[in-house]
C-alpha cells in the first residue's frame, strides 16, 4: 500500500504563502523559491505550496476545498493555538467549540485553505 507523504497546495503567491506558514508554524521552509515552498513537519510529512499560475499538468479551476488537520493533545492546547494564531493575524472561521469528534477552532490561509485544530473526545 502507497503510503502518502506530501500535500501540496495551490497558491496564488508562493512567497507570501510561505512568509505566513513560517510565521503561522514558527519555522522556515525547506525549500523556498518564485514559484514553490516547502515545509517538513516532525512527523516527516510534507506540505508543499506551488503556484496555481506554473503547476504543470496546468491545473482547471482552483478552489480551496479541503483542510490540513492538526491533532493536538487536549482542549487547553487547541485554545493555546487559537490564541496564538488570533494574535498573528489568522483570518479564524469557527472559534473553539466541542463538535461530534472532538474540540476545534478553524482558520484559513491567505488563499482560502482552511487549517483545523482539534483535539478528539475520550
Amino acid at each position: 500500500m502507497l503510503d502518502a507523504n506530501m500535500f501540496v497546495f495551490y497558491v496564488d503567491n508562493p512567497t507570501a504563502s510561505k512568509d505566513f506558514y513560517q510565521n503561522l508554524l514558527s519555522q522556515p521552509a525547506v525549500e523556498a523559491s518564485p514559484t514553490f515552498a516547502m515545509f517538513r513537519f516532525s512527523s516527516g510529512v510534507l506540505l508543499g505550496l506551488w503556484s496555481k499560475h506554473t503547476v504543470e499538468p496546468k491545473a482547471g479551476e482552483i478552489t480551496a476545498s479541503g483542510e490540513l488537520g492538526f491533532a493536538v493533545a487536549s482542549n487547553q492546547v487547541v485554545d493555546d493555538y487559537y490564541q496564538q494564531w488570533k494574535q498573528k493575524g489568522v483570518s479564524i472561521l469557527q472559534t473553539p467549540q466541542m463538535m461530534d469528534f472532538g474540540y476545534t477552532f478553524t482558520a484559513e490561509d491567505p488563499d482560502g485553505h482552511r487549517l483545523r485544530v482539534f483535539a478528539i473526545s475520550e
